[in-house]
């Protein structure tokens, strides 16, 4: 069989299962990450497993998220962070080093090799030809651990990229198209492989655009081929004695096709609140603009702030706007500054951040109330900005730039005076600044590595086995694309609560419920009702670990993400399918649910819920393999894992 790139790294990696679609396979982990809002909790779970050492080729641990120190509890988990690292044997990149992804593609990311971590945007360094997947940190922990990763073997897409941009279209707008034809909803169960004569037109960062955004189409990954354009990359990291050649076989084999022809493509635009609501610049070229962020692990490249500062240059921003810049990294920022860069961002009014998430995540620049912010980065969930009744676009920097000077959303081709050749022409430096003194290597001797614990920093949590019958209520019943942003919010003033899940629980379902933290707790628990897709969005672990924490037993939904649905088996609790969808009516908020003989319903996949309230049974399953089912009788994966070792 012709082999896609795909399938030749996935067999190479292959410990368990059969490579069929739909099937569960396990795979060895070479390398993973973590970042500063997921870390905390899979150190804690690793070290839970009380192994000496971890036992990947390469782990690293980046503090990016919550680098804003407005109290102790973001400088005691970085402190934490760093020891524990040194402690089992961790990379860890330090703030100010700038963004887990950035950095990974940089000076990590190897052509061939698996890639885990605790972050949805895992995926960018696929674009150096490596299987880079998004996991809660519990999965990521048990990586560390040695133990293989489990995932449903997924469907292979070939998106053939043809043609070439044209002047003024950039590499976010290939992604925006691509979300645009398949939603958020579409990539479930699939691997995105690029191929064709438009790849090697694109250069790394603009590839790492591509498979960072892949994360909204729900997708387990997206992959590049690992090409001439590759190996020019890491030689100038310094890395091309890692470099691979890696692509399909010729004919190879996919689950399906589809063309992009890049000569086509306009200048795009996601409208509030969903990255799959794409339109045309042009069609929303009437949108009057108050902020401007360029930056995040999606568009925060040399190449990104180099055109933007072409179009910046000798201008100044908008009276009306406020514009933000952060680089994605310190290399990055060490070489725009070199290269007289920066100075024509500042000149023109850009407001310079840290290389940190900082706005993507609500961390900081937080919009006026009713403002729209104009954003490179990939999601533009309601309230994540920082403000609830924010509404932001995402578009890529050449349109953010030329939106900061007119004051309205505009398609760089409007804009009079630009010469869109010239800024195509402008192209990564090979001049790379290395310096990797701020990544802090593992030491080789680590009995006298003390591990800091702060104040805020709380024991995991975890429940006791599962229990035979649910006699409980339906907490809270919510519709489609609920994201885990939803579910557990982010923003300056929560995620550093992130080590003290009873401090976080707190906030469970805050912009949609504000009560249900309290209602948890007074009943003891119940079951979420939800409809498709929930759980999309972040990795983040907290919106499983936090409800299980309060008590939920099961979320019964149409849908799932995956990454959401693998967290929620991590920690017991039972993510459950309507048989037939249209149940999802028949449950009202408030009703009494029962699920009797849960253990031997997990055992067969099948559950009869009865609603007491309304005197009527539904049916649901569960698509679980007999591992999972090993988890959730155990009561998460922690239990299980130690039971197992």
């Amino acid at each position: 069989m012709k082999q896609n790139m795909t399938r030749k790294i996935l067999q190479s990696h292959l410990v368990e299962g059969q490579m069929v679609a739909g099937q569960e396979i396990s795979i060895k982990i070479d390398q993973t990450l973590t970042q500063d809002a997921t870390g905390t909790m899979a150190y804690l779970a690793f070290e839970a497993l009380g192994i000496p050492k971890i036992r990947t080729e390469v782990s690293v641990s980046y503090i990016d998220h919550n680098t804003l120190q407005a109290g102790f509890e973001n400088a005691d988990d970085h402190a934490f962070l760093q020891t524990i690292a040194a402690k089992y044997g961790v990379h860890c990149s330090k703030p100010g080093n700038g963004i887990c992804h950035q950095v990974h593609s940089e000076r990590f990311a190897i052509p061939g090799k698996t890639l885990l971590g605790s972050d949805s945007h895992t995926p960018t360094s696929s674009a150096l030809g490596m299987i880079a997947i998004g996991a809660g940190g519990m999965s990521v922990a048990m990586a560390m651990a040695g133990q293989p990763f489990p995932l449903v073997m997924p469907k292979v897409i070939n998106v053939k990229l043809t043609g070439k941009l044209k002047p003024g279209v950039a590499a976010k707008d290939i992604i925006l198209e691509l979300l645009r034809i398949m939603t958020v909803k579409n990539g479930v169960g699939k691997v995105i492989e690029y191929t064709g004569s438009g790849v090697e037109t694109l250069s790394i960062p603009e590839r790492c655009t591509i498979t960072n955004m892949g994360a909204e189409l729900g997708v387990t990954t997206s992959i590049f081929p690992s090409d001439k354009v590759t190996y020019e990359f890491m030689k100038n990291q310094g890395r091309q004695a890692d470099w691979i050649e890696l692509k399909a076989d010729e004919d190879a084999e996919y689950d399906e096709v589809m063309e992009i022809n890049l000569d086509e493509l306009e200048p795009m635009v996601a409208k509030p609140h969903m990255p799959d609501k794409v339109v045309k610049v042009r069609e929303v070229n009437d949108i009057k603009v108050s902020q401007v962020f360029i930056g995040s692990c999606t568009n925060a490249s040399y190449l990104d702030l180099a055109r933007a500062a072409a179009i910046l240059d000798g201008k100044c921003v908008h009276e009306n706007v406020s514009l933000c810049i952060a680089p994605g990294s310190k290399q990055v920022f060490e070489m725009v500054a070199r290269d007289g860069i920066l100075q024509k961002l500042i000149s023109a009014g850009a407001r310079i951040l840290e290389s940190a998430c900082g706005p993507c995540v609500g961390i900081g620049q937080a919009p006026q109330s009713e403002g729209v912010s104009l954003r490179t980065n990939n999601r533009n969930f309601i309230g994540r900005s920082g403000t609830k009744d924010a509404k932001v676009y995402l578009a890529s920097p050449e349109v953010a730039a030329v939106s900061a000077l007119t004051g309205f959303i505009t398609d760089p081709r409007d804009f009079d005076g630009l010469d869109l050749d010239a800024l195509q022409a402008i192209k990564e430096t090979e001049d790379r600044i290395l310096d990797d003194r701020m990544i802090v290597a593992p030491k080789d001797n680590t009995e006298d590595v003390v591990i800091r614990r702060g104040p805020n920093i709380r024991p995991l949590p975890l429940r006791e086995g599962l229990e035979e019958e649910i006699n409980t209520t339906a907490l809270l019943k919510v519709g489609d694309d609920i994201t885990t942003d939803d579910i557990m919010p982010a923003g300056a003033k929560i995620l550093p609560l992130r080590s003290n899940v009873p401090a976080i629980s707190e906030y469970v379902f805050n912009g949609i419920d504000s009560t249900f933290p309290s209602r948890a707790k007074e009943n003891k628990g119940g079951i979420v009702v939800a409809a498709e897709n929930y759980g999309q969005g972040s990795s983040r672990e907290h919106a499983a670990l936090a409800p299980m924490y309060l008590g939920v037993k099961a979320i019964l939904a149409k849908s799932f993400a995956r990454i959401h649905h693998d967290n929620l088996i991590n920690y017991g609790i039972l993510p459950l399918r309507f048989k037939d969808k249209e149940d999802y009516n028949k449950i009202n908020q408030g009703d009494v649910l029962t699920v009797k003989n849960m253990k031997e319903q997990i055992k067969q996949s099948e559950f009869t819920i009865l609603n007491k309230t309304q005197g009527i049974e539904i049916k649901a399953y569960a698509t679980l393999s007999d591992r999972q089912k090993e988890v959730l009788l155990e009561g998460g994966q922690l239990n299980y894992i130690k039971k197992l070792l």
